[in-house]
């Protein structure tokens, strides 16, 4: 599968982004996709797109939001509140899985979008 990211920007801080995550080929044959950020890869929220099932990190909770479309073919992650501290190119991938503790078992991954948040 490969995935494809888009919406990152430039905002000032407390606006808003909404991050996409489309798949080309088999859609969503894979039921969880995650989100990651940064260098390290740093996990910030996973979906189950068949049960609607959402992880977020603690630095996130409260801010972001991640849903699937109706059809299954695109996850979006809406950031509201943004910090500097947000600051990073995302990912999408699939994984394996999506737990309590977040997604596990990456997959697929997709060429990243940059997110800048500052004044």
């Amino acid at each position: 599968v490969q995935l494809v990211e888009s919406g990152g920007g430039s905002v000032q801080p407390g606006g808003s982004l909404t991050l996409s995550c489309a798949a080309s080929g088999d859609m969503w044959d894979d039921r969880y996709i995650g989100w990651f950020r940064g260098e390290e890869s740093e996990e910030v929220s996973c979906i189950d797109v068949h049960a609607d099932f959402k992880w977020y990190a603690d630095s996130v909770k409260g801010r972001f939001t991640n849903s699937a479309s109706n059809a299954r073919t695109r996850v979006l992650l809406q950031m509201n509140s943004l910090k500097p501290e947000d600051t990073a190119v995302y990912f999408c991938a699939t994984a394996r899985g999506c737990s309590g503790y977040g997604p596990y078992g990456y997959g697929d991954w997709g060429q990243g979008t940059q997110v800048t948040v500052s004044s």
